[in-house]
């Protein structure tokens, strides 16, 4: 997620496909052994859990099938699979609704002042850490200077999202990047009293935009005395304020979330969730009896499509706020070039891909913000597939010729001894149109993680998952020249003076105007080739009530019921 983002999550699609990051979606990485549940046996919080897993007398768990999460701090989380469980076990003051509204969570009520810049906001009087300690003001205040620190405390590196959702507060740069050994305080956080803290902003914004980024895991409240008592291994059973809480983590294994029966919004249907991660097909277990929940795959769709299927009756399909694309580094060669990414754009058929492929699982991406985003547009945005166009586009790059170009390596997320599928069929269209010959190197999550967040990548397979339904959670964060999370180094003036604009326009017509007008500038420049829109395809046990796939991350375990 952030929440925006990431953004890593398995396109349900199909198990070739790469994971995407998220702004939950934005990249982050593991910053600790304890982050990732690291060391050997069981990781367990909660006391006694590995006797809840196995206690048949607990009807209402809901079973489903994951993987290990990349760490469980909020403040440095940035794929969507480990925000899966940040959501469900911490909070911040505001949440996003499954409506995708916004919602309060610690806080009871905010308020604006009339300029604009500060806001107030009032705690509940019966929020508590699962531990059953009460959460102040004060443990909101610590929470966003731990996360906007030049390295949190109980971390080894800086958050790669907190500049892109806390840096409109005022002293949050200049704490962020201090050089000093003690980090200056964030001037623009006050605490009124145990349950009041004001927020003051450097500029004013659009009030949605400012309080849709503290529904963003690098705002959540974590427990100050448990990471300054334990901060090496305060993740292995961090102490949230969310509706579970962590009960058992067994690496590899299964993760068990507990129901809070405290939780201030009400305590949750579901007493008990359990991950599976690992155990073979999903969907073989689902239909054994062992799993409520199941993606469907690329070799199953037509199954569970077919109205005659035992599985079609429990089939459904969620739209995704997701976007797979091929990313430029455009600071290193040939990338510098615009003519060169427009050539690549031009000569690969996603549209044929998606649909023959995939067979339609996935949607070809028609531009950046996907549909049913605020801001989206009808109409193919994208550089369709032309060869003689991508043939002319090259010879009038500064490059002349595939002969005149430099070793191209495009990453991607694999440890496989080919690519994944559709990364082959560009190979082999880059090969016969243009004569461009594309290495492909696959690495490990974390080290691609790594490497983006450097810029050490030249040309890479990603994603892109919203946190907040705005187009700001992908287009000012991914592509404004001076945000952190721009791993391309894409600049462009104009782009930037209208995402600026954006940023602080409170006509909402207007601001989706400019919003529209900076994507089709992006697009036309090739930072990235947008490759397909995503759809989560599951079925789902009937014993289930409630279950949905949100388009984007966002806490839900609590709306769920399970009736065996």
């Amino acid at each position: 997620m952030s929440q925006n983002r990431l953004l890593a999550i398995l396109l349900g699609v199909v198990a070739t496909l790469v994971l995407v990051v998220g702004g939950l979606s934005a990249v982050l990485l593991l910053s600790g052994d304890d982050e990732a549940g690291g060391g050997g046996g069981g990781i367990s919080g909660g006391g006694s859990s590995a006797s809840a897993v196995d206690d048949d007398d607990i009807t209402n768990r809901l079973r489903l099938a994951s993987g290990d999460p990349v760490t469980m701090d909020p403040h440095l989380a940035g794929d969507s699979l480990s925000a899966e469980y940040i959501v469900e076990i911490f909070g911040g003051l505001l949440t996003i609704t499954p409506q995708l509204g916004l919602g309060l969570d610690l806080a009871e009520s905010w308020a604006v002042s009339k300029d604009g810049l500060t806001y107030t906001f009032v705690l509940r009087p019966d929020i508590t850490f699962h531990t059953g300690r009460r959460v102040t003001a004060d443990d909101v205040l610590w929470s966003i200077e731990r996360a906007t620190s030049p390295v949190p405390e109980g971390a080894t590196r800086p958050s790669t999202t907190a500049m892109a959702y806390l840096g409109d507060i005022e002293g949050v740069a200049e704490r962020f990047f201090s050089r000093s050994q003690s980090a200056p305080p964030v001037s623009g956080l006050t605490v009124v009293d145990d349950r009041t803290i004001q927020i003051k902003l450097t500029e004013p914004l659009p009030p949605d935009l400012f309080l849709s980024k503290l529904t963003y895991p690098t705002a959540f409240v974590v427990d100050r005395q448990q990471i300054e008592a334990n901060p090496r291994n305060w993740t292995r059973r961090p102490n949230g304020t969310g509706p579970y809480r962590l009960a058992e983590w067994r690496l590899g294994e299964r993760i068990v979330l507990a129901a809070n029966d405290r939780y201030h919004l009400g305590s949750p249907s579901v007493d008990q969730v359990l991950y599976t991660l690992a155990g073979g097909s999903v969907l073989t277990r689902f239909e054994n009896g062992e799993l409520d929940v199941a993606f469907i795959s690329l070799s199953d769709i037509d199954r569970a499509r077919d109205p005659s299927s035992d599985l079609n009756a429990l089939y459904k399909a969620f739209p995704q706020f997701t976007i797979s694309y091929i990313a430029f580094n455009t600071n290193v060669p040939p990338f510098d070039d615009a003519d060169v990414r427009r050539a690549l754009a031009l000569s690969i058929d996603r549209v044929k891909i998606a649909e023959v492929t995939f067979n339609n699982m996935l949607a070809p991406a028609s531009g950046i913000l996907p549909p049913q985003l605020p801001g989206f547009t009808p109409g193919d945005k994208t550089y369709p597939f032309d060869p003689d166009a991508a043939r002319a586009a090259l010879a009038a790059s500064s490059y002349g010729s595939a002969d005149g170009l430099p070793t191209i390596v495009l990453t991607e997320v694999g440890g496989g001894a080919e690519a994944r599928v559709d990364t082959q069929a560009f190979l082999e269209q880059w090969r016969n149109e243009l004569g461009i010959e594309v290495e492909i190197r696959q690495t490990d999550f974390a080290t691609f993680l790594d490497d983006q967040d450097a810029g050490r990548l030249q040309m890479f397979n990603a994603g892109w998952i919203m946190d907040y339904p705005d187009p700001e959670d992908i287009l000012d964060l991914k592509f404004h020249s001076k945000s952190p999370l721009n791993d391309v180094g894409y600049e462009n003036a104009a782009v930037d003076a209208l995402l600026d604009q954006a940023r602080t326009e409170r006509d909402s017509v207007v601001r989706l105007e400019l919003y529209q007008e900076a994507e089709r500038l992006i697009v036309d420049d090739v930072a990235w080739i947008p490759l397909y829109f995503s759809q989560s395809h599951v079925v789902v046990n009937s014993g289930v009530e409630g279950w949905f796939e949100p388009p984007m991350v966002i806490p839900r375990l609590r709306f769920i019921e399970v009736d065996r």
